[in-house]
């Protein structure tokens, strides 16, 4: 089972980003996605800068995917699309099926935001040419398992095992709302909140993360306990999504836990301080998404 260290999901800025890389290049993470996948007002790094970003990894020995823009907005979206699909050196993780008909059968990842559900909509995909699949955030291990049986270890698969959910992606910002800002002048307030910016109920409950267009679990998904069960079920990758801080040490603790050098119970007790908030894993349980259900 490998290690995949999922996109940025925030604005972070250019030397915070290339630093970011520069560490995850040590770490045991063996696939890396980079690229802007939520809002294209986010221009700290353009693709030239990805692109340069991705071969430095790639000299470190990591398997590299470029990740396209989840939710397509404007005619500069859809120039952006197609030079990340045009590019030869490396494969791309498809978030919208804009990107699949663009990328002409081409081998590719089809991204958690596709929607996956069933058997035929995966076989569609792996017919457009998909070699890898990233299961949809809500599928649990019981739906996994169904659709595993009947594909045979044909495509790989990739489960979200950590990280804040994106939930929902809106044609609105809501985090410039949040200032009384309009989206065309935002004045890049994400880069505030490099982790989200937190929503609580009136109770002071941790309820929804705001990251501009996109709307994240409050609580941190985190299927570490769940390390064998995800194996079991044909599991090949499981991606961790950075965080602003400690995402190297989370990384350690999934290797650890993966290759058998810890247990769960003492790895458990060491990744909850280095969560931005509680944990959850019920969606792979078959429970609501925000439970936190034993292994």
């Amino acid at each position: 089972m490998k290690i995949a260290l999922g996109p940025i999901q925030y604005y972070w800025s250019r030397n915070e980003v290339v630093a970011f890389y520069g560490q995850m290049a040590e770490s045991a993470a063996s696939i890396v996605y980079l690229g802007e996948t939520v809002c294209s007002r986010r221009h700290e790094l353009r693709l030239p800068d990805w692109l340069d970003i991705a071969r430095d990894l790639a000299a470190c020995g990591k398997e590299v995917i470029l990740s396209t823009q989840t939710l397509l907005e404007a005619e500069s979206d859809l120039k952006t699309l197609r030079k990340i699909v045009a590019n030869d050196a490396f494969t791309v993780e498809a978030n919208d099926m804009g990107a699949v008909h663009c990328l002409q059968g081409k081998p590719f990842v089809a991204g958690p935001f596709l929607n996956l559900f069933n058997v035929q909509s995966l076989e569609l995909l792996m017919a457009q040419g998909a070699k890898r699949w990233v299961m949809p955030l809500e599928m649990s291990q019981q739906g996994l398992a169904k659709i595993q049986a009947e594909l045979k270890g044909l495509v790989e698969t990739e489960v979200f095992a950590y990280g804040r959910l994106p939930l929902a992606f809106s044609a609105r910002c809501f985090t410039a709302r949040n200032r009384n800002l309009p989206k065309d002048n935002c004045q890049y307030v994400c880069m505030e909140h490099p982790d989200g910016l937190m929503m609580k109920t009136r109770e002071s409950q941790p309820f929804l993360v705001l990251n501009g267009i996109q709307t994240q679990s409050a609580l941190v998904y985190n299927l570490l306990a769940d390390v064998d069960s995800m194996r079991e079920t044909g599991v090949a990758i499981v991606r961790i999504s950075p965080q602003w801080r400690d995402t190297d040490k989370v990384v350690e603790l999934y290797d650890a836990v993966i290759n058998n050098r810890l247990d769960v119970a003492s790895a458990m007790a060491q990744i909850e301080p280095l969560m931005p908030e509680q944990g959850c894993n019920g969606y792979w349980h078959g429970k609501p998404g925000l439970e936190q259900v034993a292994a």
